[in-house]
């Protein structure tokens, strides 16, 4: 079990000292305790310490004083004032001063533990976002494409494999799984990685347009065409040509594909010089070109010449130990774009984030984070900030349990517990949330299967 906090009290009042850890360490904390503000910092010097309260009112140096001083020498830890004597503009003030919360004594038992529980919540929050944006940083660091997940590996296993080559390379994947950055990474990792790398897609044009952006034309090829112009295998020489969607080309663009692939050549559209160039193919598409080709709908000495490698690009729903890396790199890129200073997700919104299938893959992702940061309300991203098919939607097939009939009550309890457990990563705080129930009820139902050695004990409602 994780070691409890550790609470620092500064009080110059023996009473309040004494009634104050003997309250704390029944709540199964630890507590340091010191007599005034200098103790106070000097204990805090010591390090271990997870949340301040002190009093405002001390001699020598005073509760404002040691706030400010706790802020400099570690800004990470909270501080809860505690007086007899405030006022508003004191409170204020120490809001000001970084406090996390005011109480005026006396204080109810229940209000004090309500507000250490919230402000030791909300330092394991910044301290679970640092970790995010830590790893975040690291995989940033080692390229473009951000995953730690297995499905995610095999593929950049397979890319790195691949980049050296002069292969073309088919990526197959859903719409938004990230198959244009999978293409960056082969042309990052490859020999022409100093050449350029141009992307075109092909479902987003019509064929005459398509044509001329591939191959470029020449002077009067057209209405409109009043001078040359290079196309994307021209300006691709020497480097690698994306091509998305290609399963969308038509009928009429294809063996023209076709040529470059096995001649390296091609004319502009209204010319007549044969123009050679050096390009490397990735091409992707979220079709079924095998099932194209017996439709007779795509050319099949094109899908063999495109296929020679293949690669998938797994959908979000089979990596979600990516979705909070990427959650915060979208948070990162888009709090920027707007001006806004965010810590992160709440641990709820993050779960129905891990939770959601993301038919729309990282797309969809991107953009449900995007709306977040333009509407959160607080310094956290919030589950009310997301969008409303995210926090409704089902859950995915992977959250989809087959239990036969007959199984009992009691069994489908304890397969469903264990299921939201794997999923929330053995938080049970965070599973008893998703399943509506008591967290002392999650520890005594693991307990009664066998699943926990120890843990909080908890009393069963007496039966009627």
């Amino acid at each position: 079990m994780a070691e409890a906090p550790t609470l620092l009290v500064a009080d110059d009042d023996p009473a309040v000292r004494e009634s104050l850890e003997r309250t704390l360490k029944r709540e199964g904390y630890r507590v340091v305790v010191a007599s005034d503000g200098q103790a106070g910092l000097e204990a805090l010097k010591a390090g271990g310490v997870d949340l301040v309260l002190a009093d405002l009112k001390m001699p020598g140096l005073s509760g404002l004083e040691l706030l400010r001083a706790v802020k400099t020498v570690a800004p990470d830890v909270d501080v809860i004032m505690l007086t007899a004597f405030g006022t508003v503009e004191e409170a204020v003030q120490a809001m000001k001063d970084g406090a996390y919360d005011f109480l005026t004594k006396p204080f109810q038992r229940a209000q004090l533990i309500r507000l250490i529980r919230k402000a030791l919540e909300r330092r394991a929050l910044i301290a679970e976002n640092r970790a995010l944006q830590q790893r975040l940083d690291d995989l940033l660091r080692q390229g473009t494409v951000i995953g730690t997940s297995p499905a995610f590996q095999r593929m950049m296993t397979l890319i790195e494999q691949v980049a050296p080559s002069s292969a073309t390379v088919l990526i197959q994947g859903e719409s938004g799984a990230g198959k244009e950055l999978a293409a960056g990474a082969i042309h990052e990792r490859s020999a022409r990685r100093s050449g350029p790398f141009v992307a075109v897609n092909c479902a987003a044009l019509p064929e005459t347009l398509l044509e001329s952006e591939l191959f470029g034309y020449e002077r009067g090829a057209f209405t409109g065409a009043t001078g040359r112009k290079e196309g994307r295998f021209e300006l691709a020489d020497g480097g690698t040509l994306f091509l998305d969607e290609v399963g969308d080309l038509s009928p009429v663009t294809q063996p023209k594909i076709l040529r470059v692939l096995q001649e390296g050549e091609f004319e502009r559209l209204g010319g007549t010089k044969t123009i050679h160039v050096d390009v490397r193919i990735v091409a992707a598409t979220n079709q079924d070109l095998a099932h194209l080709v017996r439709e007779k709908r795509f050319r099949e000495d094109l899908y063999y010449r495109l296929n020679v490698i293949t690669i998938t690009a797994p959908p979000l729903r089979e990596r979600r130990e990516d979705i909070p890396v990427l959650a915060h790199h979208f948070l990162r890129v888009y709090a920027a774009k707007n001006n806004r200073r965010l810590d992160g997700f709440s641990e709820e919104a993050l779960a129905r984030l891990e939770a959601y299938a993301w038919p729309g893959n990282v797309r969809e992702l991107e953009n449900a984070v995007e709306r977040a940061v333009v509407l959160a309300r607080g310094s956290v991203i919030e589950v009310a900030d997301l969008p409303a098919s995210v926090v409704e939607g089902a859950p995915s097939a992977d959250w989809v349990k087959t239990i036969p009939v007959g199984t009992s009550l009691a069994e489908v309890e304890q397969r469903v517990l264990e299921e939201t457990l794997r999923h929330t990563k053995g938080n049970k705080t965070l599973a008893a949330k998703l399943l509506g129930i008591d967290p002392k009820t999650v520890f005594r139902k693991l307990k009664q299967g066998g699943a926990e050695e120890s843990g909080p004990e908890d009393e069963e409602p007496a039966s009627p």
